[in-house]
């Protein structure tokens, strides 16, 4: 198997597992608005009170089972489906199938389409199949532990670091009440249920600056990672069934290689997940792997 090949792959493994249910740049504080609690017209809570209320009851919820969609401009789309909790931490199992484009030729080359990803407290795993096991002296999994990404990525690597270990869905909620340009679209069914539309424009360079939970140095790599990839403003929606918690989300940016999107939809909040460390012995990280491949 090419080392280019590998190294490609685990980039493209790296980037989707950032993917699993939030934006890249994540969390940050409440935007200015009405107090909480404050009415508008009608009587409703506004937009902003109401996204607190839904912010805190889903950070409660714990878990939920979470299936989605994602493209990625010209690199390509994946599916994604699985379980994640996140009541000490980020923990759980997504299978994501890369379905078309540049990724899902490297990771066909490299291995299969469908990867099976177990988050743990510290760090990832991926499973590359039997074709990678093949020439990868039997080792089907690849470990990115996040204390390695840190090192090898620099500030990048930190970033991702602190993004993964704080990838809960109401990250989303979060981007929208920090941007605090939030709007009530209206009543609608998502999946059958009864559900509420939200709908905001948020800048993602601000939304770094924002960011509590990266240092200086992370969210101004962060910031230079999204103006490099021409992504200036993010416009997303989400859907809140009558308990507060959020069923579904969509984030829309323009990157200079085309279109990203995300659809994501949580449900069974509560439920029961767990992630198991793959065998020692059927698992190479990934810094190990990046050795045994000579340099080209």
């Amino acid at each position: 198997m090419k080392s280019s090949t590998v190294r490609r792959a685990c980039v493209s493994i790296a980037a989707a597992a950032a993917l699993t249910g939030v934006a890249a740049c994540g969390g940050g504080s409440a935007g200015k608005g009405q107090a909480e609690g404050e009415s508008e017209g009608g009587g409703a809570l506004n937009p902003l009170a109401a996204l607190r209320t839904v912010d805190d009851k889903t950070q409660d919820a714990d878990s939920a089972r979470v299936d989605g969609t994602t493209t990625m401009g010209a690199q390509g789309s994946m599916e994604m489906k699985g379980g994640l909790d996140w009541s000490d931490g980020v923990t759980g199992n997504l299978r994501m199938t890369f379905t078309d484009g540049p990724m899902a030729d490297q990771m066909q080359q490299a291995g299969d389409t469908t990867i099976d990803y177990r988050y743990l407290k510290n760090g990832y795993y991926a499973n590359m199949g039997d074709k990678f096991a093949a020439a990868s002296g039997g080792k089907h999994w690849i470990e990115y532990d996040y204390e390695t990404l840190a090192e090898m990525g620099g500030a990048a690597g930190a970033a991702l670091k602190n993004q993964m270990q704080s990838s809960t869905p109401n990250q989303t909620v979060k981007m929208l009440l920090a941007s605090g340009d939030v709007k009530r679209v209206g009543e609608e069914k998502v999946r059958g249920v009864n559900a509420t539309h939200y709908s905001g424009t948020v800048d993602v360079a601000d939304l770094t600056a924002k960011n509590a939970n990266m240092d200086e140095k992370a969210a101004a790599d962060l910031r230079k990672q999204l103006q490099d990839a021409g992504m200036t403003t993010e416009k997303i929606d989400i859907w809140v069934n009558d308990q507060d918690l959020l069923v579904k989300k969509t984030e829309e940016a323009k990157m200079k290689n085309g279109e990203f999107s995300q659809t994501v939809y949580y449900s069974d909040y509560g439920v029961d997940v767990t992630a198991e460390q793959p065998p020692a012995d059927d698992t190479v990280n990934v810094k190990d792997l990046m050795k045994q491949q000579p340099q080209q």
